[in-house]
């Protein structure tokens, strides 16, 4: 299965944000991409948490939404959307949300974000919880490819990356391909993005795709980007440094099978 992740520099203008999602997604679909999947908050990094407020839509209705079933229906791809901000229990609370669209444009999926970033350096300070309510439990998905085979996708978001017990639980639930939609910090992704990710696909014997925003927001913020797709073996398959742009690599489910029976690392765990 070929699988696609885009790395998007998203700005505080939806309608900017998801005119170059549309482009990534049709250059993806156009080089052959099954699986597409955009970053989190592809479709606004404004000035401050609280702008996402303005922008939220209820689950299943909205002109963001609209949008995602709508291209994921014209280019007949499986799209995995990053974030997006979808309505809590007030208006000044909101999910930061991944949804899955089949090629039909029906939303089969929903992921909210459960653990929300806090990192205070002295210069950087971020808090997600100011806004955003945290998900109740994670998500897994079949995805029928044109191979034949059934993948089982888990679903997660950015700081999920930091805690192995999240996805070793996808794991044992039979996931073979992890999903890692994310806006890293410029500091924190330099420290540990890529080591993270290998070690999840590592410790899985599990593909891992990570679609990134990369790059100077208008806000001023920076992002890691290096937008990756892992084996399970722990190689960079693909990747781009910073900017726009789709990073595409062929998937093998064989790969996972062969590498889970050499080493079966999974079946040995006593706790």
């Amino acid at each position: 299965m070929k699988a696609a992740a885009l790395q998007m520099v998203s700005t505080g203008v939806v309608a900017d944000n998801l005119a170059q999602s549309h482009g990534l997604i049709a250059q993806a679909a156009t080089q052959g991409a099954e699986l597409v999947v955009l970053p989190e908050y592809f479709c606004m990094i404004g000035h401050s948490d609280a702008d996402k407020l303005a922008i939220q839509e209820p689950f299943g209705a909205g002109p963001i939404q609209q949008f995602l079933a709508d291209a994921a229906r014209k280019h007949r791809v499986w799209l995995v959307a990053g974030t997006l901000p979808l309505s809590g229990a007030t208006a000044q609370r909101v999910f930061n949300s991944t949804l899955v669209y089949n090629p039909q444009g029906a939303c089969v999926a929903r992921y909210d974000k459960m653990h929300l970033f806090r990192f205070d350096n002295g210069r950087e300070c971020y808090d997600e919880s100011r806004v955003l309510d945290p998900g109740a439990a994670p998500t897994q998905f079949a995805l029928p490819s044109r191979d034949g085979h059934t993948w089982q996708l888990g679903l997660s978001v950015c700081y999920d990356l930091r805690f192995p017990e999240f996805y070793r639980a996808y794991a044992a639930l039979g996931a073979d391909l992890l999903l890692v939609p994310s806006a890293f910090t410029y500091t924190t992704g330099q420290a540990h993005w890529e080591v993270l990710l290998r070690a999840r696909a590592i410790e899985n014997l599990a593909f891992v795709l990570a679609a990134a925003q990369g790059g100077v927001h208008p806000s001023g913020r920076q992002t890691w980007g290096q937008s990756m797709l892992v084996s399970p073996w722990g190689e960079v398959l693909a990747s781009q440094d910073q900017g726009p742009g789709v990073v595409l690599a062929e998937l093998d489910a064989a790969d996972v099978a062969q590498r889970r029976s050499q080493l079966p690392a999974l079946s040995h765990r006593l706790l």
